[in-house]
């Protein structure tokens, strides 16, 4: 069955007073890519992460969102920055020597610059923190994965329902086009009887045989043949066990192909309208297709 590239997941997992949440978002692609959005220490998991990512999907762009939230008795640890403190110390020294204040600098005027006291930057353990984080991405996959195979129902119903009715209209082109060659034998004859009017020098078989020519180059049943096939073939890459969009968009082109061959061929308004018509519908098709895996 035919799977989204479009969905959205996220997952949520706590290990040692570290709890991870992972969301993923997958847009239509035509090749596999992430992008990964976690903080600095969790970048060294990137590749880990598309790992379990390509376990499931085959293919589309991949937006990967990490965080993580530390709940450990020193996870709130905090530091002065001896460098930045002395340097923001000294400059206050100098407004208040240049400016001959009296008043003497003190905690209250350095609290007031920023970051003069951060949070510790204490070793993260890489094996305490892949233990939270590896579960929620398994879950966020897994769950991307049946939304993208839901949504992939959807499309399904869809494209089967537009393949329908080009399989219907397809009768009564093949209908319409069956009265092309004796539209084109008419024209034929209209054209030598205007140049012959003068004149009773006719050759009757070359008529037949410019008729035939004719008849033979204005000839649609071969498309139409392609064309049920194309709609056969369609339906059954719809219906196979993996999702395949890439012979799915192969298809459409091979169904344009034939389209316009009949319209190039079309003897009569009706016919070009309706071969427009398919090609509209054809249209709805491609678009759609884009976002099959």
């Amino acid at each position: 069955m035919i799977k989204s590239m479009t969905a959205f997941s996220e997952g949520t997992s706590s290990c040692n007073g570290i709890t991870a949440q992972v969301t993923i978002r997958s847009y239509n692609s035509r090749h596999m890519d992430m992008a990964f959005y976690a903080p600095e220490h969790c970048q060294p998991f990137e590749e880990e992460i598309k790992k379990i990512i390509q376990k499931r999907h085959q293919r589309g762009r991949f937006e990967v969102r990490l965080s993580i939230l530390d709940e450990r008795k020193d996870a709130d640890l905090f530091e002065v920055d001896d460098p930045r403190v002395a340097s923001f110390y000294t400059a206050l020294k100098k407004i208040k020597d240049d400016l001959n204040l009296s008043e003497e600098v003190g905690i209250s005027h350095i609290l007031t610059g920023r970051n003069m006291i951060v949070p510790s930057c204490k070793e993260q353990d890489s094996r305490q923190l892949w233990a939270a984080v590896s579960p929620a991405v398994e879950t966020a996959s897994e769950d991307l994965d049946q939304m993208r195979r839901q949504e992939g129902k959807n499309l399904f119903d869809d494209l089967m329902g537009r393949m329908g009715y080009i399989e219907e209209n397809l009768k009564g082109i093949e209908e319409k086009a069956a009265g092309i060659p004796d539209v084109y034998k008419m024209r034929l004859m209209e054209r030598i009887n205007r140049l012959t009017a003068d004149t009773d020098l006719i050759d009757p078989v070359r008529i037949c045989q410019e008729a035939a020519m004719l008849a033979d180059k204005s000839d649609v049943s071969e498309e139409i043949v392609r064309l049920r096939s194309h709609i056969q073939l369609f339906k059954e890459i719809l219906a196979a066990d993996e999702s395949q969009g890439r012979k799915l968009n192969f298809m459409i082109q091979e169904f344009n192909r034939e389209f316009n061959t009949i319209g190039s061929k079309a003897g009569n308004a009706r016919l070009s309208h309706q071969v427009v018509d398919m090609k509209s519908e054809l249209e709805k098709i491609r678009e759609q297709v884009q976002n099959v895996e």
